[in-house]
Formats: structure tokens, C-alpha cells, sequence
């Protein structure tokens, strides 16, 4: 049953929440009610409908809940919005000019931030079940919960004109996490919009996924065609994503609200040092084993060796540097259709006309996979 509590014990046991959670390490708390985002139900909808999601189709199949909070917990009387900094060091959009090696998104660099995330949800989830008359339910990103319009409703920071979260303590650096709870808490208000007149999210995004100010359309953008889209990338991004392997963070990195963001206090959000400039010969020549070993407890494992490799191949073609043709190469006998294709398109921008022409001659004819084949019909070196 919902627990109702009179509103200065509430207030109470809001302030013990807010204070316990900074001491578990979270830099920013904050409560709404499940029924605070209608309006943000109704864009996703929309979204949905227009078919931006891609082929993401885990968001279309639980629309419903994700719309609507109480639909994924009837029970909830409030939500407990909790935010923690993973501001960089320097500016990732550095390493863009490299362009012999493969630039990682910065949430991406250190430990996976579920497991970070949760880690310290659950032990907020323990003390508070242990503490208070309540039950309670925690989430990260990988359940059917609309945080950033929930952030926003919570006072944590705005949905700025790039759809991510901004706040004026930490710019565009927030991981997010929710709990869902029986206890009546007073919420707090809503945080007001300042892009303002602003507009550089927008004009920096290399492959212009925005349609207009605050709607994305994922099957342009970066991040989803690098980390979720699960099969050729389309000819027409392919040298927009330069040497971006995992992820685009410029859209975050541009905004002006970032200067009052400061470096990630949590260790284990901090890079690795081999995710720092990682040379893009070297990831590559990757098989699965190696793969799973490199990115053991980061987020870059879920998308699996294939799709990596796929954007290695990318950016090895948008490299420049004819010298890093041999190590496309064997590729084009990889198990991988997504990985043979690449490699086509890589070589076609790496070696000479007549030298690729020969190669084409040698290696279409025996193409048994229909979409390798038609990227070796469209590849030409001119």
C-alpha cells in the first residue's frame, strides 16, 4: 500500500534522502510526482510515430510505460531524480583531429556507468527500505523511464535544444538515475529553460540529426548509427562520422554551460588510459576474444566486435593515411558481412584507382553475402 506521511515528517525524510545520496557520491538530487511529464509522453509519441527511433524498437514496444510513469508502477507516489557529474578533463572534441586513432565518447571512456549507477542506487534503495515505512523501485536507462523529462520536472536541469540534459551546475554532463517510491515526498519545481537564443548544439552536429530545436532524429544521429544501429551504416554519414568509433559528444561539448562544469569526482568514470588515444590499426585487427578483453566492464562491450569494427572501418577510411590500407585488407575475408563491407569502403578511399580496381576484380565475384556485394558494385576509388 502507498505510504502517506504528514508534510513536515516529509520534508524530514525528503532532506534525509537528499543528504544521504550526496554522501553514497550523487552531485545532484531531486523529487517530482509520476504525473509531472504528460507533455513529454506526447513527444515521444510523436516521435515514435515519425519513425526517428530507428531501429531501436525496444522504445517502441514499451511506449506506453515509458510515457507514463505510473503505467510502469502503479504504486509510485514519487520520483526520486538523481544525477551524477562525468565532466571530462579536457575537451573531447581534441581528439577529433587525430585522425589515425579512434575517438571514444566520453561516458563511454571509463567504467560502464549502469553498473556505477545502480551500484549506488541500490545502496539508497536499501537504507531508505530499511529506514522508512516504504517500497521502492530503482532504475538506469535500461528501463522504460523518461529521465530527462523527469530530471527536468525535478529541478535537476532543462532538456536543452539537443534533447540531453543541461544544468547550470554541471553543463551537459549528467548520468541519470531514478527511484520510484510509495512515500508522498513534496516535490520540487520544475527548472526553467536557458538555451535562450543559442543555437550551437545544433549547427555542430556533423550529420544534422535535428530537425528543429529540441527533436532529434536518431537515424541521423552519430551515437545511435555507431552504438545502436545494428547493420550497414548509410553511405551518406559515413564521412561525416570522421574518426568517432563510439559515440559523438559534440552536440554536449559545444554548449556554452559547460563552463561551470567541473571534472568527474567518481574514479571509476575516469578514462582508461588505453580509451584515450587508441590507435585505429590497432582496434582493427580485434578478433572477439580480444574485443571482450579490451572493453571488459565498459559499455563500448554491448555493441559487440562486429559493429566495433564496422566504425573502426569507417574511420580507418576517413583517416587520410593510404598507409593504413594493409591492415583493411585481410578484413575483407572477415566472417562479418558488416565488417567485409566496411572494409571495401575503407580500402576505396585508401589505395590508388588502378590498385582497387584490381582488388575489386579479385574479390567481387566471390561475394555470397547480397549486401557486400552491393557495396563493392557502388565502391569506386576515383
Amino acid at each position: 500500500m502507498p505510504t502517506s506521511i504528514s508534510e513536515p515528517t516529509s520534508k524530514t525524510t525528503k532532506q534525509q534522502i537528499i543528504a544521504f545520496a550526496h554522501d553514497v557520491g550523487f552531485d545532484t538530487v531531486g523529487v517530482t510526482a509520476p504525473d509531472a511529464i504528460a507533455h513529454a509522453g506526447k513527444q515521444f509519441e510523436s516521435f515514435i510515430e515519425l519513425g526517428r527511433h530507428g531501429d531501436m524498437d525496444w522504445l517502441a514496444d514499451k511506449a506506453e510505460r515509458r510515457s507514463h510513469p505510473n503505467a510502469l508502477w502503479p504504486e509510485a507516489r514519487s520520483i526520486v531524480m538523481l544525477g551524477l557529474n562525468y565532466g571530462p578533463a579536457e575537451d573531447p572534441m581534441r581528439m577529433l583531429k587525430r585522425r589515425d586513432i579512434g575517438n571514444v565518447s566520453v561516458y563511454a571512456r571509463g567504467r560502464d556507468y549502469h553498473d556505477v549507477v545502480k551500484k549506488r542506487l541500490k545502496r539508497i534503495g536499501r537504507w531508505l527500505g530499511d529506514t522508512h515505512d516504504c517500497q521502492l523501485k530503482v532504475f538506469v536507462d535500461t528501463a522504460p523511464v523518461m529521465e530527462k523529462p523527469l530530471a527536468q520536472a525535478a529541478g535537476l536541469g532543462w532538456q536543452g535544444k539537443h534533447t540531453n540534459l543541461v544544468s547550470r551546475n554541471h553543463g551537459s554532463w549528467l548520468f541519470l538515475g531514478a527511484i520510484f517510491t510509495t512515500l508522498d515526498l513534496p516535490p520540487d519545481e520544475p527548472e526553467a529553460d536557458h538555451c535562450g537564443t543559442c543555437r550551437r548544439c545544433l549547427d555542430v552536429c556533423p550529420t544534422d540529426a535535428f530537425p528543429t530545436p529540441y527533436q532529434l532524429d536518431a537515424r541521423r544521429c552519430i551515437s545511435y548509427l555507431t552504438i545502436e544501429h545494428k547493420g550497414h551504416i548509410p553511405r551518406e554519414f559515413r564521412a561525416a562520422i570522421g574518426n568517432r568509433i563510439y559515440g559523438c559528444d559534440d552536440c554536449l561539448a559545444v554548449c556554452p554551460w559547460n563552463k561551470y562544469a567541473a571534472t568527474a569526482r567518481e574514479q571509476a568514470l575516469h578514462p582508461r588510459a588505453s580509451l584515450m588515444a587508441p590507435l585505429l590499426e590497432d582496434l582493427a585487427r580485434l578478433d572477439d576474444a580480444a574485443f571482450r578483453t579490451l572493453f571488459a566492464g565498459s559499455p563500448v562491450k554491448r555493441t559487440g566486435r562486429d559493429r566495433f569494427v564496422r566504425n573502426v572501418l569507417i574511420a580507418l577510411g576517413n583517416s587520410g593515411r593510404p598507409e593504413a590500407a594493409p591492415t583493411a585488407l585481410p578484413l575483407l575475408d572477415d566472417p562479418s558481412p558488416l565488417v567485409r563491407a566496411m572494409a571495401i569502403w575503407a580500402l576505396s578511399r585508401l589505395m590508388q584507382p588502378a590498385q582497387f580496381a584490381e582488388l575489386k576484380n579479385r574479390h567481387q565475384a566471390g561475394e555470397t553475402d547480397p549486401t557486400v556485394r552491393d557495396e563493392w558494385a557502388l565502391a569506386t576509388r576515383s
